[in-house]
């Protein structure tokens, strides 16, 4: 996967034309963890864990940016979801998106474009057996393609401790346009989000 972060969109917009905003607020967690800033708090829960050093531009740091101001109180993927400054910081990267053409307004679909994106990068990086060989960049871009079958394979621990799957975060069964709640999301007709 050497060099796959200059390819193609960035690991913050693949997340959200594969999995929706959820999708997107996870790959920006990791991308806080990776570099020390946060780290699992109690149970299913996210926590600042120093300060957030690294990336200062480049698509998608408003995201990042948002979901480190964010954690001024522990929260789970759910809630930090839900807060205001990200969901702003989403409205942004959807409003990238649809600007690149990746993304239609309403209804909010991928583009022909977005799929062939993503198709090209699943055929080009298939889902890793482990973290061995892998550049932050590359673990970021994986999450971001294969979700959370990549999340349990390439960092295990944080995934389990923070509640990004299973009983902590709700598993990814596609993407929830609808900001919040369970229901409300598209899941798919005449050829619909590809999983």
């Amino acid at each position: 996967m050497s060099g796959s972060a200059a390819v193609g969109p960035g690991p913050l917009t693949v997340a959200l034309l594969r999995g929706g905003p959820r999708a997107a607020v996870k790959v920006a967690v990791l991308a806080l963890h990776l570099r020390g800033a946060v780290a699992a708090g109690r149970p299913g829960t996210v926590r600042v864990s120093g300060p957030a050093v690294g990336r200062s531009s480049g698509p998608g740091i408003a995201l990042e940016r948002a979901v480190y101001g964010s954690l001024y109180n522990p929260a789970g993927i759910r809630e930090l979801t839900e807060r205001p400054r990200v969901r702003r910081a989403l409205a942004e990267l959807r409003g990238e998106a649809v600007a690149a053409g990746l993304l239609r307004r309403l209804p909010p679909h991928r583009t022909r474009a977005a799929r062939h994106a993503l198709r090209k990068l699943r055929a080009s990086f298939p889902p890793p057996a482990g973290p061995e060989g892998l550049s932050a960049a590359d673990v970021l871009l994986a999450v971001a393609l294969h979700g959370d079958t990549a999340l349990t394979v390439l960092v295990p621990r944080f995934t389990g401790a923070a509640g990004l799957t299973g009983r902590g975060g709700r598993q990814e069964r596609g993407p929830s346009w609808s900001g919040g709640g369970e229901g409300g999301g598209f899941t798919g007709c005449a050829g619909g989000w590809e999983a």
